[in-house]
């Protein structure tokens, strides 16, 4: 019935706020209820009171039957003023006529005849009841057999009867509007007191738009609405979170991008200077030493911007990921940081693993990781790599890690004190952290007391990720 009602008032409510559609459908829902309550008790009290009335009469008729009131002597020596007092009247049918003791039969009574008593006269059915209205009022109309084609006929005002139905009618209404009046008022009051999380959350988020304040709201409860309340912080926490990781990458870029942009402005200075002042002119050595500088501080400004850009992506992997032999991957890596690392050599023994995801990502964390161990490993001495089992490690003949120093090994730009002469960003190792954990796995480092130090990187298998 609700669905019904809704689907029908859907044009209207359109226009209407959620809580005064509530309401709205409720009342309706409680209107309906009610008028079809109303219509059954209604017609109930009706069927009861013409039932008992019908009993009543029957019993009588039979009983005057039974005093052979319908015998033509005792039948016209029936004394009218009995009758009204009884508040009925007795009329036979005889031959399909109607007959009065009286003998005033007129048209208003003629009403009280019918095939019905007709039908009783002649033996076809044994009684009959039905109901007449003669100028406004209502008679009830009994009649019984009361011989071979002889009917007793009874009549009754139903005038008592039509004025309390009359009454029921009444109170049923005033009992109904009153239902829905109610109802009404109730179901706004609900409707408003239940959507007032929804308020808040509505209110919460045009002040996140307009201040851009990710302040959580106060949960209160334990239904749906509280659920939607909690979700809805969770999102403020994470979206909180993540610009608060945006704000602390663009201080570490602008505090990283300081020193080689500032680096590169002195050298060119210095160059414009000495091409504008023919005494300041540098010689051939200086002005290589210069060039080298100067490449050596793009090459470190290229890698740091590329770094950033790598480290700026939150997103899960986006590129086109692909089912590939994480040994071809090491074995690319190993060949690349070679070419530049002249002073230490590589102990590889590599397993086949086939692993699914990006190519790029997979070579660059490993290419990291390896440049690491290169640049730490003294000259001369060796970078072993192994791959067994989806364990890759890396281990090199460095000084090892200050154990201060090993649980920020894998922050974004966090450089130990002793690596702050060495070249790099600090980004390199964080690279490593998200590439394994875009695949599914994970890096871990142990650095022993006596010198030297192993990454570890463990990647899934296809047929795990």
């Amino acid at each position: 019935m609700i669905g019904v009602l809704h689907r029908s008032l859907q044009p209207l409510t359109q226009r209407m706020s959620l809580a005064l559609r509530v309401a709205v459908l409720t009342t309706m829902a409680v209107a309906a209820t009610l008028g079809v309550v109303s219509a059954i008790v209604f017609v109930v009290v009706r069927a009861e009171f013409e039932s008992s009335l019908d009993e009543s009469m029957l019993r009588r008729a039979h009983a005057a039957v039974d005093a052979g009131l319908a015998e033509a002597e005792n039948f016209r020596q029936l004394n009218p003023q009995l009758q009204r007092i009884a508040d009925v009247q007795i009329f036979v049918v005889s031959g399909g006529e109607l007959f009065s003791p009286t003998a005033d039969v007129n048209e208003l009574t003629k009403a009280f005849k019918s095939y019905h008593e007709v039908e009783v006269s002649i033996g076809q059915v044994s009684q009959s009841m039905r109901t007449v209205r003669i100028e406004g009022t209502p008679y009830r109309v009994v009649a019984v057999q009361a011989g071979s084609g002889v009917a007793l006929v009874m009549t009754q005002s139903m005038e008592s009867v039509d004025f309390a139905l009359n009454r029921l009618k009444l109170i049923l209404l005033l009992c109904s509007t009153a239902g829905v009046a109610l109802a009404g008022v109730a179901g706004w009051a609900v409707a408003a007191n239940g959507l007032r999380p929804v308020r808040r959350l509505t209110a919460a988020t045009e002040r996140v738009a307009r201040t851009s304040e990710l302040t959580p709201i106060e949960v209160t409860g334990h239904d749906e609405l509280a659920r939607l309340t909690t979700s809805f912080n969770a999102m403020l926490q994470a979206l909180d979170a993540s610009q608060a990781r945006q704000r602390q990458l663009v201080a570490d870029a602008g505090h990283e991008l300081r020193t080689p942009l500032t680096s590169l402005r002195t050298n060119i200075e210095l160059i414009g200077q000495a091409a504008d002042n023919v005494d300041k002119s540098l010689t051939d050595d200086q002005r290589h030493e210069i060039m080298g500088d100067v490449r050596a501080q793009l090459e470190e400004l290229t890698t740091l911007v590329g770094d950033l850009v790598e480290l700026a992506r939150d997103e899960p992997m986006a590129r086109d990921p692909e089912p590939l032999d994480f040994s071809d991957v090491v074995t690319q890596a190993i060949d690349r940081v070679r070419l530049r690392a002249h002073t230490v050599a590589f102990d590889v023994e590599l397993e086949s693993w086939m692993v699914f995801g990006e190519p790029q990502l997979l070579e660059r964390a490993v290419t990291n990781l390896l440049d690491n161990a290169a640049k730490w490993s003294p000259p001369g001495g060796t970078v072993h790599v192994r791959l067994a089992g989806g364990e890759l490690t890396v281990t090199d003949e460095g000084p090892g890690i200050d154990p201060a120093d090993l649980p920020h090994i894998f922050d974004r730009f966090y450089r130990s004190s002793e690596a702050r002469t060495l070249p790099g960003s600090g980004l390199g190792l964080s690279i490593v952290k998200r590439a394994a954990e875009r695949h599914g796995g994970t890096v871990d480092v142990e650095s022993p007391g006596g010198g030297g130090t192993t990454f570890t990187l463990v990647l899934p298998s296809s047929d795990q990720s």
